[in-house]
C-alpha cells in the first residue's frame, strides 16, 4: 500500500492554485522590469550604473517591507497579507502615471519602490503559505512545483517588454553603421518628443498590469483561505531559534548570493548583446530564451528531485551556472552570449530550493519571520547590479570588454551557491 503522503491535498486544492497564481505574477512584474534598464538608460540618457538604480529600488522594496509584512501576517493571517500585498502592487503600478508625466526617472524609481512592497507581502506570504499546505516531508517539491509558475509570468513579462514596449521606443531606433546607439547626439527638440513618447509606452504597460492586480486582488479576497499552522502566533525567542539554526542562516546568505547572480545574468544579457550591434527588441529575445529555459528546467528539477537528493541536484546546478559564467566572462562574441543564456536553466531550481531547505527544521511558529528574511535576501538583487553596472561603464577591463569581465561577479555568486549546497548535502549523509 502507497502511504506516501499527497503534494497538494485535495482539501487544499484551490487555495493552492490561485496561491500559485501569484507567483506568475510577481515573475511577470520581475522580467518586464529588467529589460527597462537598458530602456531607461537611452531613454534618459544615464550610465550603466545610474540606470541599474531602477533594479536597487526594485529590491530595495523587499528588504524594506519583508519584515513588517511577517509581523503583519503573524497578526493578522495569510490572506490579509496577500490581499494588502496586491494592494500595494496595484498603486505602484499606478504610480507610473504621475511618473511618466513629471518625466522623472527618480519618481518611477519610487514607483517601483512602492511596487515592490507588494510584492513583498505577496511572497512572504506566498511560500511559507505553500509551504504548510500539505505535509512536510514533501514541502521543498510543493514550493518548487508553484515556483516553476514563476518563470510563465516572467515569460509573458518578458515577451510584453519584446513586442510592445521594446519594439516601439524610438529612442532605440537611432543607430550608426556599427549598430551603435546615437541617441543622444540627436537635436533636444527631437529627443525631447521621442522620451514623452517612450515613457508613455512604459507607463502603459504598468497600468495595464495594475488593471490585472486588481482582479486578482477581487477574486482572493471572495475565496476563503485555510487557516494553517503558526498563523496568527507569537511566540518569544523566534529571532534566537533562526540564528541558531545554521542551515537557515547560511540559507539566507545563499539566497543573497543567488538573487543577485540571477538579477545580474537577466537585466545585463541585453547590455551584452547590444555590445555585440544587436538592438533591444533582439537581443530581449535571447533574455526569452534563457526564461524558457529556466521554465523547461525548474519542471525537470523538480521531477528529478522524486529521485535525487535535492541538495546534490542544487550543488551539481551551481557547479554548471558557474561554469556557463566563466564561459560568458571568457568568449568574446556569440559563443559568450550563449553561455550567458545558457545559465538560467541550471539557476532554475535554485531559489526554491534553498527557501525550502533553509525553513525545513524551522518551527511553524517561526516561519513567518524566517520567511521574511529569505525574502529580504532579495536585496542581493539590489546590491550587486549597481556593481556591476560600474564594472560595465569602464568599457574595457585589462584590454577585455567590461560587460564580459562584469560576469565574474554572478560566477563567484554560484560559487557561494554551491558550497552552501554541499555543505548541507554532507550533513544529509552524516545522519
Amino acid at each position: 500500500m502507497d502511504t506516501k503522503p499527497k503534494l497538494v491535498e485535495r482539501r487544499f486544492l484551490v487555495p493552492f492554485i490561485l496561491i500559485t497564481t501569484l507567483f506568475a505574477l510577481w515573475g511577470f512584474a520581475n522580467d518586464i522590469t529588467n529589460p527597462m534598464v537598458a530602456g531607461f538608460q537611452t531613454i534618459m540618457e544615464l550610465s550603466a550604473a545610474r540606470a541599474s538604480l531602477i533594479q536597487f529600488a526594485f529590491y530595495g522594496g523587499y528588504a524594506t517591507m519583508a519584515v513588517p509584512a511577517a509581523l503583519f501576517i503573524r497578526r493578522y493571517s495569510y490572506k490579509s497579507g496577500i490581499l494588502l500585498g496586491l494592494a500595494l502592487y496595484a498603486v505602484g503600478a499606478f504610480l507610473f502615471i504621475p511618473a511618466a508625466a513629471q518625466q522623472s526617472f527618480l519618481f518611477f524609481c519610487l514607483s517601483l519602490y512602492i511596487l515592490t512592497f507588494g510584492l513583498a507581502f505577496l511572497e512572504t506570504t506566498a511560500n511559507p503559505f505553500i509551504l504548510s499546505l500539505g505535509a512536510r516531508e514533501n514541502s521543498t517539491r510543493r514550493l518548487n512545483l508553484s515556483q516553476s509558475f514563476n518563470p510563465m509570468g516572467s515569460l509573458a513579462g518578458m515577451a510584453v517588454a519584446s513586442w510592445v514596449v521594446l519594439p516601439n521606443l524610438l529612442s532605440d531606433r537611432h543607430r550608426d553603421e556599427t549598430g551603435q546607439l546615437i541617441f543622444s547626439s540627436l537635436p533636444e527638440e527631437v529627443k525631447a518628443v521621442e522620451r514623452v513618447h517612450d515613457l508613455a509606452v512604459i507607463r502603459d504597460a504598468y497600468v495595464a498590469l495594475g488593471v490585472v492586480v486588481l482582479v486578482m486582488l477581487v477574486i482572493i479576497a471572495l475565496t476563503k483561505m485555510p487557516r494553517t499552522v503558526g498563523q496568527g502566533v507569537r511566540t518569544p525567542g523566534t529571532m534566537g531559534r533562526l540564528w541558531r539554526n545554521r542551515a537557515y542562516r547560511e540559507g539566507v546568505l545563499a539566497q543573497v548570493f543567488y538573487v543577485g547572480a540571477q538579477i545580474m545574468v537577466w537585466t545585463f544579457i541585453i547590455q551584452y548583446a547590444d555590445n555585440l550591434g544587436i538592438n533591444k527588441a533582439t537581443a530581449q529575445k535571447y533574455n526569452i530564451i534563457a526564461m524558457a529555459m529556466f521554465l523547461c528546467f525548474r519542471f525537470l528539477s523538480t521531477f528529478l528531485m522524486k529521485y535525487v537528493n535535492s541538495r546534490k541536484l542544487l550543488a551539481i546546478f551551481g557547479c554548471l551556472a558557474a561554469l556557463c559564467s566563466l564561459g560568458a566572462v571568457v568568449f568574446v562574441g556569440m559563443p559568450g552570449l550563449v553561455c550567458l543564456v545558457a545559465i538560467s536553466a541550471f539557476m532554475s531550481l535554485m531559489f526554491p530550493t534553498i527557501y525550502g531547505i533553509a525553513l525545513e527544521n524551522v518551527l511553524p511558529e517561526d516561519s513567518q519571520l524566517g520567511a521574511a528574511f529569505l525574502v529580504m535576501a532579495i536585496v542581493g538583487g539590489s546590491i550587486l547590479p549597481p556593481l556591476q553596472g560600474t564594472v560595465i561603464d569602464l568599457g574595457t577591463v585589462f584590454g577585455h570588454p567590461a560587460v564580459n569581465a562584469s560576469y565574474c561577479l554572478p560566477l563567484f555568486c554560484f560559487l557561494m551557491v554551491t558550497i552552501f549546497a554541499l555543505r548541507r548535502y554532507k550533513e544529509t549523509k552524516s545522519l
